[in-house]
């Protein structure tokens, strides 16, 4: 597999990884409140990173990239907190539909910001997928509320913190970006956590476990996948957490899609599998290509 076709597995895994976790914090959120499923999502990561990385820890704590390590963890922070917010009032699909305008914000930073080309392929499978979102969440319905702004408070705010992920790359230890990520947000939302606390059941508790469980492998897997992989090819893989939540939604919460929805499903899974067909065959090419000019061993 070429390095673009590995980020897009890598992507989709992570994705799944969050929808899930979205599922289990709007589930959590319904048992206690938000502050609980946040210091779940966070205290949870903060302490699976340590635990993991305890025998090098001063070592992972060392950032070359400090400040930009706080600011991107700023900007997971307030993606997660307006997006499970969001969670109260939007139903799971409506809400992922919402915040999967971010591929979008993501393509034009990643162009405006970092440099990357932007070519005629990529445009038009973002442009198809951002259509099929469109179909779901059909602009003027019920679900352009005042609460519609939480989810898009958080695709701004994902899209912050998907290029500082971008930018740093492979300059920087992937546990060091958990560390920080995690660990500000434990710190922060720790500090509301005295007003809000509510003691979970024994279900609840394994949900927040779930959730801790679920984020830190989703972020070391968004980590790995924009260290080899362009931001704006991967891109329209973010939309496959619609289908995902959509799925959850159903079985979970008994939010049933309607024919649109189905519809605009359909439509951001073929426009995310024939960006995955250009580029695995793209990477075929010149897997090809470079084997050709490689001359035989003795010569």
């Amino acid at each position: 597999m070429s390095n673009n076709a590995r980020a897009i597995l890598l992507m989709i895994i992570a994705i799944l990884c969050y929808s899930s976790m979205d599922a289990t914090a709007k589930s959590i959120a319904e048992d206690t409140n938000t502050i609980m499923a946040l210091w779940a999502r966070y205290a949870g990561s903060a302490l699976v990173v340590i635990a993991i990385t305890w025998r090098r820890l001063g070592k992972v704590a060392r950032s070359r990239f400090p400040v930009m390590q706080l600011v991107r963890g700023a900007f997971l922070l307030g993606a997660t907190a307006s997006f499970f917010t969001g969670l109260q009032f939007l139903g799971l699909a409506e809400n992922t539909a919402i915040m999967d305008l971010n591929p979008v914000l993501i393509t034009l930073g990643a162009a405006l910001f970092l440099g990357e080309k932007l070519g005629p392929r990529r445009i038009a499978a973002i442009a198809v997928a951002l259509t099929g979102a469109l179909i779901v969440i059909r602009p003027g319905s019920a679900v352009f509320s005042i609460h519609a702004l939480l989810p898009m408070m958080a695709a701004c705010c994902y899209a912050g913190f998907s290029l500082i992920t971008r930018y740093m790359g492979d300059r920087e230890d992937p546990w060091t970006s958990l560390l920080y990520g995690a660990g500000l947000g434990a710190i922060l939302v720790t500090l509301l956590l005295p007003g809000s606390w509510e003691m979970p059941g024994p279900a609840t508790a394994a949900k927040m476990v779930l959730l801790a469980a679920l984020g830190t492998v989703a972020q070391m897997l968004l980590i790995r996948a924009l260290s080899i992989g362009e931001a704006a090819m991967l891109a329209p893989f973010a939309y496959v957490g619609l289908i995902n939540a959509t799925f959850l939604g159903m079985v979970v919460f008994g939010e049933y899609p309607d024919l649109w929805t189905i519809v605009g499903a359909l439509v951001i899974v073929a426009a995310g599998v024939y960006v995955w067909h250009r580029e695995t065959r793209a990477g075929h090419k010149t897997a090809l290509s470079a084997e050709a000019k490689t001359p035989p061993e003795g010569l």
